[in-house]
């Protein structure tokens, strides 16, 4: 788990043979990003073809707040000067505007699911199944914004 402001890193593998559970550079479909500069942190295990879904949040690390070094600008356009297919969203505004910061995640799920090969009614059951009673209308309204993003 992150401390202070530092990075979290999750991979998801499926399909009929995974033989390890991390993602080497070059290999990633897709990457998922809550904050600008980790989209391009890890631009580079992205395979070919791929997509980056990213808020556009961004989230100072300690060399800026320090002032060592200021932010990057110009992130989304650099990556999609390399080739890289890239969707950036406000996920932070979307989220809020379905009922809560919290649902974040669930706009960028939004959005990756017009980007993967799976039908729209699996990723409203994983929202069923995932997602308490009491929170569901908000996601799935989190969910809707994402995907129309």
């Amino acid at each position: 788990m992150s401390q202070r402001g530092g990075s979290v890193v999750t991979y998801v593998k499926y399909g009929d043979a995974v033989y390890s559970p991390t993602v080497e550079k070059g290999e990633a479909d897709v990457i998922i990003s809550f904050e600008l500069l980790e989209a391009a942190r890890w631009a580079g295990c992205l395979k070919k073809g791929g997509h980056i879904v990213t808020s556009t949040q961004t989230l100072d690390p300690m060399p800026v707040i320090t002032g060592a070094a200021s932010y990057p600008q110009g992130i989304v356009e650099n990556l999609k000067g390399m080739g890289i297919d890239v969707t950036a969203v406000d996920a932070l505004s979307l989220a809020e505007q379905a009922g809560s910061a919290k649902a974040s995640n669930v706009v960028l799920m939004g959005v990756v699911s017009k980007k993967m090969e799976f039908e729209e009614s699996v990723w409203q059951e994983a929202l069923n199944q995932c997602v308490p009673e009491k929170f569901i209308e908000m996601n799935r309204k989190a969910f809707a914004l994402g995907r129309e993003a």
